[in-house]
């Protein structure tokens, strides 16, 4: 069935009719085959930060450091998130991070940028559009296949929530289009606006860009009773996955069974990467090592 639809869009696009289609699970073949990652921004107070074209202030690494520590840790692979690469990334430093990764036998199992899709039509959107152009050129000159993305939130007061939705929608697909020459997947992350798993499904059940994608989030999940029932509705859409050691239960965090989550992906037939993204407030020089030696585990 998947190559029969395939082959009808393919030739529904050949001859200018575009078919309409929501966002489906993701079509896997074979087991299950998880591969273990580290993010940057789990060292966010040791990295320059560039973001919103702010002064890089103090830093003890820069990402290049950053990957030759991760080499050190029997990874898989890096998520080289962008706030930490000058704005925009010269070519040249693409390049080198691609090379020195390779050599030393990482991937780049991602990136991250932090966008909002919120915006009506107007300058804001453009910036953002142009924004989110600008690094789609440089993962994809990195080799990077999947960027996370925010779906985004109300940036006005007077922007409701069913509008904030709507524009969304119409951005996000407007996003796929854009990315689909750069080969690169543009993850939607449950986060802030879409925390609310009905809402974050409603706007992935919009899309219809096979180049956008679902990007679970472990930790960011509205208050509920059951955090990891609702990670299980997003678990089949996933290309690319975060974890978190810490998972708020009726909005109170408490450690998180890392074992359930990489169960939780196993039995949604994913393959890919699992990146730990540690974001609580003790050394990460001293904790990373402890929770990826924990993911390990759970994945073998």
């Amino acid at each position: 069935m998947n190559m029969t639809r395939r082959a009808f869009l393919v030739g529904s696009l050949s001859v200018g009719i575009v078919p309409l289609r929501a966002m489906e699970p993701i079509s896997r073949v074979g087991t299950p085959k998880l591969k273990l990652s580290l993010a940057a921004y789990s060292f966010r107070q040791h990295l320059p930060n560039y973001r919103g074209g702010q002064a890089p202030g103090n830093a003890d690494m820069d990402m290049l450091g950053f990957v030759e520590y991760a080499a050190g840790l029997d990874l898989d692979g890096v998520e080289l998130t962008s706030y930490f690469l000058p704005q925009p990334c010269p070519d040249e430093l693409a390049l080198q991070l691609k090379r020195r990764c390779h050599v030393l036998g990482l991937d780049i199992s991602g990136g991250a940028i932090g966008n909002n899709y919120a915006y009506p039509p107007g300058d804001e959107l453009d910036r953002q559009m142009a924004y989110t152009e600008q690094w789609l050129k440089t993962y994809a000159l990195m080799g990077a296949p999947v960027i996370r993305v925010f779906a985004g939130q109300p940036q006005s007061a007077d922007m409701d929530e069913q509008q904030a939705v709507a524009h969304i929608k119409r951005n996000l697909n407007q996003a796929g289009r854009m990315a689909a020459p750069y080969g690169v997947i543009l993850a939607i992350e449950n986060h802030d606006f879409t925390t609310r798993i009905d809402r974050y499904l409603d706007v992935l059940a919009a899309v219809d860009s096979p180049w956008i994608a679902a990007n679970l989030d472990s930790g960011n999940i509205a208050s509920t009773p059951d955090p990891y029932k609702e990670l299980e509705r997003i678990a089949p859409y996933a290309v690319n996955v975060q974890i978190k050691v810490k998972i708020p239960r009726n909005g109170v965090k408490e450690d998180a069974d890392l074992a359930r989550l990489v169960a939780i992906m196993r039995d949604a037939g994913y393959s890919g990467y699992i990146v730990l993204e540690y974001e609580e407030p003790e050394d990460p020089y001293q904790m990373v090592p402890h929770y990826l030696a924990e993911l390990r585990n759970a994945m073998a």
